[in-house]
């Protein structure tokens, strides 16, 4: 999403760390441009100018124009900037004295707001060990309920709902059912609109009043723009919430929205979802999203997300394979498993210091893995284990089996055995850091 607001930053700072002496009149450019990014890419006036202004102050009120190193400092400046205006620190989601904690669920229609109820199930049960119960108070949208209940039985989690349209009533009811139970938490899905109205409001603060929730989450589509924040203060003004939700946020648009919301209801961003799966969803660090805006990455992110697919053992008995040379194709598909296990792919790669730029050229979707996985599905177990067995007729019969080319089986395995020595090479040197020089044969796309 922050693609091209990262590239203009970047742009700008760059332009600054070129420079032999920095002074007033570079910096005074410098804080133009990025102000001019940050308004290309939607960011409220306001919260542009301020921003801006702030740099400014700091960077002339400090040692930045002596120093050894002026641009990397300027770069330090702006990075602290950035991660107070989104809110400096991670807001965690509050929990009640006595369960179960009530949180509440506002947005308007097409935000995403049912599918976040979902997410958050899963997220809770999984990651707080905590036993949900969603309560469908969302009863005039078609099928609303019917997808509430399709979601939550994939994690396993139960939905209270009734065959009547009294929200207020479905709310109530399930947090009885909830102590009944003994289920520490209820996630209220309530009713959207597609413009803010005065039906929707008054119903939420009456949900509001009747169960007195522990937490309330605005969820925001960041792909609406400013509307966005519009729309947030004028809930924020109704329902005082605790938190806003960002949806969307792998699309393809500016991302100004996630940049003003927190400067203008200042209530602090808790969670992204960055795609439709349940398991597309992240807490909201600050600082890790303006790391990656300053094309830093987001390594922290990258390792946790590392740590849940890939077991310890596995990975010291795959170590072994690739010292021994006897890494194969079935290894490399299981590898591309987990990888898709992890999230998003572009997501994935944008958190990697400069993979972004090294594979800008490529296709980059989970969809790009299908040839690889339909080639390696038409090999028989003796050709997966032994990718030298491949002769010409061999892939002549996986191309057709797999509905790909020769030339694409070809490319694959120049790739397979590129990535096999690039890996080789990481176990030798034991540095992670090797792995940047392969980032462009690894096979997330075609170009």
């Amino acid at each position: 999403m922050f693609e091209d607001l990262s590239s203009k930053i970047e742009s700008a700072v760059q332009s600054l760390k070129g420079q032999s002496k920095i002074t007033d009149v570079n910096i005074a450019e410098t804080v133009r441009e990025i102000r001019r990014a940050l308004l290309d890419a939607d960011v409220n006036l306001e919260v542009a100018r301020q921003f801006t202004d702030d740099i400014k102050e700091r960077v002339m009120g400090s040692d930045v124009l002596t120093a050894v190193n002026p641009g990397q400092q300027f770069t330090k400046i702006v990075y602290d900037e950035m991660v107070k205006m989104l809110g400096e620190e991670r807001a965690d989601l509050a929990v009640a004295n006595t369960p179960p904690t009530v949180i509440l669920i506002a947005g308007l229609q097409g935000s995403g707001k049912t599918t976040f109820v979902g997410k958050l199930a899963r997220y809770l049960k999984k990651e707080n060990n905590r036993n949900p119960i969603l309560a469908a108070a969302d009863v005039y949208r078609p099928a609303a309920i019917d997808q509430l209940k399709t979601l939550a039985s994939e994690i396993d989690v139960p939905v209270y709902s009734i065959n009547q349209k009294d929200p207020v009533r479905v709310a109530k009811e399930a947090v009885s059912m909830a102590k009944s139970l003994a289920l520490d938490t209820v996630i209220i899905d309530t009713a959207g609109r597609l413009h803010v109205d005065e039906k929707m409001m008054e119903e939420v603060a009456e949900i509001k009043k009747a169960v007195n929730p522990d937490e309330i989450l605005f969820v925001v589509d960041a792909m609406t723009g400013q509307d966005a924040v519009n729309t947030a203060k004028a809930f924020n003004d109704t329902i005082n919430f605790d938190g806003v939700v960002l949806t969307k946020m792998d699309g393809d648009t500016r991302g100004g929205a996630a940049l003003s919301i927190r400067s203008v209801v200042q209530k602090p961003i808790k969670f992204m979802s960055t795609g439709e799966k349940l398991d597309a969803l992240s807490p909201f660090y600050p600082d890790r999203l303006a790391q990656r805006i300053l094309g830093m990455g987001d390594v922290v992110s990258l390792v946790e997300k590392a740590q849940k697919e890939f077991d310890e053992d596995q990975a010291q008995k795959l170590q072994k394979k690739i010292k021994s040379d006897k890494f194969d194709l079935v290894d490399f598909y299981d590898q591309i498993q987990k990888i898709k296990k992890m999230g998003n792919i572009t997501d994935l790669v944008g958190m990697i210091p400069g993979a972004d730029k090294a594979m800008k050229d490529q296709d980059l979707d989970e969809d790009s893995f299908k040839p690889i996985e339909a080639i390696i599905d038409s090999m028989t177990p003796e050709e997966r284990h032994d990718p030298s067995l491949l002769n010409g007729s061999r892939r002549r019969r996986i191309a057709k089996g797999s509905g790909t080319s020769v030339r694409e089986i070809n490319e694959l395995m120049k790739q397979f055995e590129q990535m096999k020595k690039m890996m080789k090479t990481m176990t030798k040197m034991n540095k992670v850091g090797r792995a940047m020089e392969g980032l462009k044969n690894l096979p997330f796309g075609r170009q």
